[in-house]
């Protein structure tokens, strides 16, 4: 295998695997606040929201994202009257369809974060003096968010993967051009070119998670 080849097939995937990043930058920038807003909703007191926000949480951690993927990008022009207005960009419905389904995976692992917090925190907050905003934004955000951090990353990790479902609605992105020099050349290395790509992807992302995890230590 010479390194003429592999320079020629590197140059598409890497095209392939910027819209993988994007794709997964889109995603992850929308879908953590969406998943934070969510949590919020399940522990409203108004019950009609509180219970919308579960079964929403519910539909979607419960169908397979490739599932979902489809019935954006090839169900919803079907529908009658409003179908025509729901024909987008193929890209673009993916990215929906990813943060719509990751938002409620986050939704889960900020409220498991919120369920971690000691009910002491709470009670010492209000010895303090502290009202119900500054409890919220100085005492519980930070202590949820650092106790959330290793799943969020987990997730992260996660999306980075399942950004290959972009090649089942015909979204050219890495796995996408890897497959087609593997019909075209008759091996198997475009294969393990992208999953070294995939493996720097999820290692700078790996890192990047464990600064952060270090930056949050209140130690």
């Amino acid at each position: 295998m010479s390194l003429d080849y592999l320079l020629t097939i590197l140059k598409p995937m890497l095209e392939g695997a910027q819209a993988t990043i994007l794709l997964f930058l889109v995603a992850i920038i929308v879908s953590i606040p969406l998943g934070f807003l969510l949590t919020l909703a399940v522990r409203s007191s108004v019950k009609p929201v509180a219970w919308l926000a579960q079964a929403y949480i519910y539909l979607m951690r419960g169908t397979p994202l490739l599932l979902q993927l489809l019935v954006i990008v090839f169900g919803l022009p079907l529908l009658p009257v409003v179908g025509d207005y729901l024909v987008l960009d193929r890209f673009v419905a993916a990215c929906i369809g990813f943060i719509l389904n990751y938002a409620a995976y986050f939704a889960e692992i900020f409220r498991g974060g919120l369920l971690a917090i000691d009910k002491g925190q709470y009670e010492a907050a209000q010895v303090l003096g502290l009202n119900r905003w500054q409890t919220t934004t100085k005492v519980v955000l930070p202590q949820m968010f650092r106790i959330a951090l290793p799943a969020v990353a987990n997730e992260s990790v996660t999306l980075v993967k399942d950004t290959a479902l972009l090649y089942a609605v015909a979204v050219p992105e890495l796995l996408h051009f890897a497959q087609t020099a593997v019909n075209r050349d008759f091996t198997i290395v475009p294969f393990f070119l992208a999953a070294l790509i995939y493996l720097l992807i999820t290692m700078v992302l790996t890192l990047f998670f464990k600064w952060l995890e270090r930056r949050m230590q209140f130690e």
